[in-house]
């Protein structure tokens, strides 16, 4: 359901997937819809209902302000739902997602595709009790996701990596952020507090020249550099047995007392991956990879973090009237 720049990628991935029959899509603009249906070779249905009663799942890639419409109506059919990223534009809405899902006993999958970067894939073997990290995502403008807030539309990829990195809930939220050229929130940068005392720092923007997607993760054991755009990463791993009193004692070469670890994964495009992955819990051969519950989990902070800047903004914009 939705056939724009992302969801034409849903239509080629899932049409091609071996063990589904691909039955087609539904886009509003009748123009694209028969542009798509004629490149790809797929179905365009006129109406959403008919297409419904069809299928047995369905990938949810419409605007966001429409996804809790949308998916409500195929998760009120019983239909296994994937729904794109941020799952809704309020807890309300996801909530009712997600009670919607359990009542029809049906997957309900939220689209946090950075969950299968290969980068990402490469380091979750040596992540280990993250202390600090650093997550910087900036892209040039582009309308598709300006309905919302960036933190809505990029830096939500991060909120959800940096919790599941880490694996303790947030506790506490410091955030800023200003609109540059639409009326919502541009760029913005947060600061999490996480209940085992872990800290990200995490910097998203929609206003920049050139695309930059890198993470870095501080742990007890080292350091971990991942640059999400390459798919690619290294990890630098403290030496065993370590002379500390040695190291304090003069300047030491980085290769005395560290150790430089490249990581890999097997190739896979990663909205291929996570497609294949909603599958496989539809057909009961994995569990959810991505819950409707951790969408929401992500969508709260996002959220938390669009408060916070709505209260500072007045006074970064020179707004606030000195007393």
């Amino acid at each position: 359901m939705g056939a724009g720049g992302l969801g034409r990628h849903h239509v080629r991935i899932l049409r091609d997937l071996p063990v589904v029959e691909f039955v087609g899509f539904h886009d509003h603009n009748v123009a694209r819809a028969a542009e798509i249906a004629s490149t790809l070779g797929v179905r365009a249905w006129d109406a959403l209902e008919p297409m419904l009663d069809a299928v047995d799942a369905v990938s949810v890639v419409v605007p966001t302000t429409a996804h809790h419409r949308v998916a409500l109506a195929a998760l009120a059919r019983g239909k296994h739902t994937f729904v794109e990223k941020p799952i809704t534009v309020t807890l309300e809405e996801a909530d009712a997602l997600v009670e919607a899902a359990a009542r029809a006993g049906v997957v309900l999958q939220t689209g946090h595709v950075e969950r299968f970067n290969r980068a990402i894939r490469a380091a979750l073997p040596h992540v280990d009790r993250p202390r600090f990290i650093e997550s910087d995502r900036l892209a040039p403008f582009t309308p598709r996701g300006a309905d919302v807030a960036v933190v809505l539309d990029l830096m939500i990829h991060d909120i959800d990596l940096v919790s599941t990195l880490v694996g303790a809930a947030v506790t506490d939220v410091h955030a800023v952020g200003v609109p540059v050229l639409t009326s919502t929130v541009d760029i913005a940068n947060a600061r999490l507090h996480f209940a085992d005392g872990a800290v990200a720092n995490i910097t998203a923007s929609r206003v920049s020249r050139d695309r930059l997607r890198k993470l870095r993760i501080f742990q007890p054991s080292g350091y971990l550099s991942l640059d999400l755009g390459a798919g690619t990463g290294e990890f630098y791993r403290l030496r065993d047995e370590l002379d500390l009193a040695a190291m304090a004692s003069a300047p030491q070469a980085l290769e005395n007392f560290v150790e430089r670890v490249p990581l890999d994964a097997p190739e896979g495009e990663p909205l291929g991956l996570e497609l294949t992955a909603f599958i496989d819990a539809v057909t009961g051969r994995a569990p959810v990879a991505v819950s409707g519950a951790d969408g929401r989990a992500a969508l709260a902070v996002a959220l938390r973090i669009v408060q916070e800047i709505d209260r500072a903004l007045p006074a970064l914009r020179g707004d606030a009237v000195l007393q």
